[in-house]
């Protein structure tokens, strides 16, 4: 296909596809589903080679959250019945932390519900990252703990965080649709300060909320735009007890598409597949592997997912490889040394990175022409409801049995 040759040549330099063409690709039949896989896996060798950066979260404080995300089994009102507890002491996190480290995790991601952390909490969390890293040498931590004020950011830094984690999640035009007690400004600002304190941005969406492929390309754009270092794609899990409960709108053909479009969109960041892989992708996992290069070790946040050894053996079986501590994540461009895969375009001066906002003229929207797949977008089935699949997470953090790692 044109388009998908057009697509790979951008990619590996780094060139910023128009909105067209990021639509066609959500428009391709299953027919050409391998072939949108194949394109979109050169892109991801080319920067990341065959690596699968592992992460591991840890819920320090689940549920009794004020805000009314529609997402969200921790949002205000939720009837999902979750696990639900206060902070996690500093010991008991690292401890949790350590199992997702022993098991191959290099990344271990710090979540706790809420609007956003008090100066307390940040004090909390701090000393929790602390103790993590004494114990657990060359392991990154990231936070994520809702919107920051002024200086929290750099009081994480301080602290030893070494990244920040906020989605934007869907795009500005329907985000009111989805919460009511923050805007999506909120999030934007939230990344900037994280940004501007020296944390790795992380920012990513969740698909399958009942969102337009209009409304998947418009949110990966604006993430381009933040130019966040890693974007994680989450699937929506469609909690009994949350107001989105009956949305089943994904297949995994659907999920292999957006995360074709994700890295044809941010090439060269970190894409991460987040929450509800295990739901929507199922037996088709081992093919998302070719696009995206990071993702979650075992359970998350309040659901659970498969068995930490079996991600092991998918990678293994897959043909890639779990990237060591050692090991440098980002391209050369964006912080990191050039693989040798990466070689060609690591300081060529080619077009900006990911969220620079140069680019070629095809960046506006309208310098290369239309694809008529676009118009063409096939009427998906909508898929049987998996709720078979939702398992409510009642071990690790929080709980006295051992996590899944």
């Amino acid at each position: 296909m044109d388009l998908l040759n057009t697509l790979v040549d951008k990619g590996l330099r780094r060139e910023l596809p128009s909105r067209e063409e990021a639509l066609a690709v959500l428009a391709t039949s299953d027919d050409e589903l391998l072939d949108v896989v194949a394109a979109a896996g050169k892109v991801r060798r080319q920067w990341f080679g065959r690596r699968v950066k592992l992460n591991y979260l840890v819920n320090l404080k689940s549920g009794l959250c004020p805000e009314d995300c529609s997402y969200c089994s921790q949002r205000l009102g939720s009837k999902a019945e979750i696990l639900k507890y206060t902070w996690l002491k500093p010991d008991e996190a690292s401890k949790a932390a350590a199992a997702g480290v022993a098991g191959g995790a290099k990344r271990v991601c710090l979540v706790a519900s809420g609007r956003g952390p008090t100066d307390r909490d940040v004090d909390r969390v701090s000393e929790t990252i602390g103790a993590i890293k004494e114990q657990n040498e060359g392991v990154e931590v990231c936070a994520c703990l809702g919107l920051l004020s002024e200086g929290q950011a750099e009081r994480l830094r301080g602290a030893g965080a070494d990244a920040y984690n906020h989605n934007l999640n869907t795009s500005e035009g329907t985000y009111g649709d989805i919460t009511t007690t923050h805007t999506y400004a909120d999030r934007v600002d939230t990344v900037q300060k994280a940004h501007a304190a020296g944390l790795s941005a992380c920012s990513g969406l969740i698909a399958g909320m009942g969102e337009s492929d209009e409304d998947l390309v418009d949110v990966v754009y604006s993430l381009r735009e933040l130019d966040p270092d890693s974007v994680p794609v989450n699937f929506l899990i469609p909690f009994e007890g949350t107001p989105l409960a009956k949305e089943w709108n994904l297949t995994p053909q659907r999920c292999l598409r957006i995360l074709a479009m994700v890295r044809f969109v941010c090439p060269d960041v970190e894409v991460r597949i987040a929450g509800g892989r295990e739901v929507h992708l199922r037996s088709m996992q081992p093919l998302a592997l070719h696009l995206a290069n990071s993702i979650f070790l075992g359970d998350y946040l309040t659901s659970e997912g498969q068995a930490g050894k079996a991600d092991l053996d998918m990678i293994t079986d897959a043909g890639f490889e779990v990237e060591g501590t050692d090991q440098v994540t980002l391209p050369e461009h964006r912080g990191g040394p050039c693989g040798s895969e990466a070689e060609a375009a690591c300081g060529s001066g080619a077009h900006a990175a990911c969220g620079s906002g140069a680019g070629s003229a095809c960046g506006s929207g309208g310098g290369c022409g239309s694809h008529e797949e676009a118009a063409k977008s096939p009427v998906a089935e909508v898929p049987e409801a998996r709720t078979d699949l939702v398992a409510v997470r009642r071990r690790g953090a929080g709980t006295d049995l051992a996590p899944n790692a």
